[in-house]
């Protein structure tokens, strides 16, 4: 931490993930109104002492609908990423210890898959799972695994030759303990970097698909369905879309930054 601290980028990174994480996590109690309450006599207001952030289509609080919906939008990035990075480093792993055509059956088949474009691969597999948030999750993080497991692979290939797991070879340690005890602990660094990152790319295409309809589904509070819903009225009340976009906006800034200073901080030459 205190090598992320001494950048600029880790500053600013940590601390919007301050705020983004305590959102997520008590943002639904301090939520100063009901998010699904409507206030029909006050439909798209701006901001005032009684509504801080303005009002919705419906008269909703936005700025209850924003904190209530920080957990659903922040814990979908983190629980995509998770589930991608973890099944794709799996994958990767193995890949790289077990090399000749295991490897390369492996790769050849992952690199088909990361020929498409994540978004529009995202799209394909969530218009044949069906909309919805659970749906969404699964296909964000079916998208990250053949990039994660490249990530992965290259991580143990080039701690695989290093001198301390030749000697453990040497000394006739089992494959098993040589993979855990000497290759993965070594290998971790860079892919922790890349999920860092990532968290900021699923939080952005799952507010993507809510946008879409193929995401979260009315009536949630999840920050891009809240765009989708309010997009009609952005002329006469910008605040009801300007609002969750810069929170969408926040939120991935936040990840991303934390990634660089988190990547600069594992390898000292880059950050010089």
């Amino acid at each position: 931490m205190r090598k992320i601290l001494s950048s600029p980028n880790g500053i600013a990174g940590t601390l919007l993930l301050i705020i983004v994480l305590s959102i997520a996590l008590f943002g639904p109690w301090l939520a100063p109104f009901d998010p699904q309450q409507f206030h029909p006599r006050n439909r798209l207001e701006a901001p005032s002492l009684q509504f801080l952030l303005g009002t919705d289509q419906y008269g909703r609080d936005i700025l209850s609908r924003i904190l209530t919906g920080a957990p659903s939008t922040v814990f979908f990035g983190l629980g995509a990423t998770a589930l991608g990075v973890g099944v794709g480093s799996v994958i990767g792993v193995i890949a790289g210890v077990a090399g000749g055509r295991t490897d390369s059956l492996i790769m050849r088949l992952l690199d088909g898959l990361l020929a498409m474009p994540e978004l529009l691969f995202t799209l394909l597999i969530v218009t044949f799972l069906g909309g919805g948030t659970g749906q969404a999750l699964l296909a964000v993080a079916v998208t990250f695994t053949p990039g994660m497991a490249r990530v992965a692979r290259s991580s143990v290939l080039s701690v695989r030759t290093r001198e301390y797991v030749l000697a453990a070879i040497a000394r006739g340690e089992s494959r098993t303990w040589i993979v855990f005890r000497e290759v993965l602990p070594n290998a971790l660094g860079p892919i922790i970097v890349e999920a860092t990152i990532r968290v900021s790319f699923a939080i952005m295409i799952g507010a993507t698909l809510g946008f879409l309809g193929l995401g979260a589904q009315p009536p949630s509070t999840e920050w891009g369905l809240m765009v989708s819903e309010a997009r009609q009225f952005m002329f006469r009340n910008p605040w009801c879309v300007a609002i969750p976009g810069i929170a969408i906006a926040m939120t991935a800034m936040g990840f991303n930054l934390f990634g660089d200073a988190l990547r600069d901080a594992f390898d000292p030459k880059r950050s010089r």
